[in-house]
């Protein structure tokens, strides 16, 4: 699976920790920053990945920053984006199953390493289980 990554200052030690984890799993990760705990606005690097993950829509995102709520409000700005804020692998499962999510926030503050990691697994294990769930889907992209 190929991914788009970035942070902002606030969760730049998890988007560092992610991106070996994802490369240690077999995955392709391409790292849009920053790459310093000097201050930036997040929404910039939410623009990043949304138009990557919209120019290559086999890929996933991940979007990252202290409490993962900035970067889901933010992508969530752009048409045929579904970011979902996880806390856990449950709701990394129903994101992607029930949601077909293509963008993955969390926070650095929130969670830690484990954590991200167990959400991490459980987002690349999942898939959109379409069905009922197609016409949801379809309404969200409507909106």
């Amino acid at each position: 699976m190929k991914f788009y990554i970035a942070t902002d200052h606030a969760g730049l030690d998890l988007k560092d920790y992610t991106v070996e984890l994802l490369k240690e799993k077999g995955h392709e990760v391409v790292d849009l920053g920053p790459f310093s705990k000097d201050r930036v606005d997040y929404p910039d690097y939410a623009v990043k990945v949304c138009q990557s993950v919209l120019a290559d829509t086999s890929s996933q995102g991940i979007l990252i920053c202290g409490s993962g709520i900035g970067m889901s409000m933010a992508a969530n700005r752009h048409s045929g984006i579904r970011a979902a804020l996880c806390h856990d692998a449950y709701t990394a499962t129903v994101a992607r199953g029930h949601n077909d999510a293509n963008i993955l926030c969390f926070g650095e503050r929130i969670i830690g390493q484990g954590v991200a990691e167990s959400i991490l697994d459980a987002w690349i294990a999942g898939s959109f289980d379409g069905g009922r769930h197609t016409n949801r889907v379809a309404k969200i992209e409507a909106l």
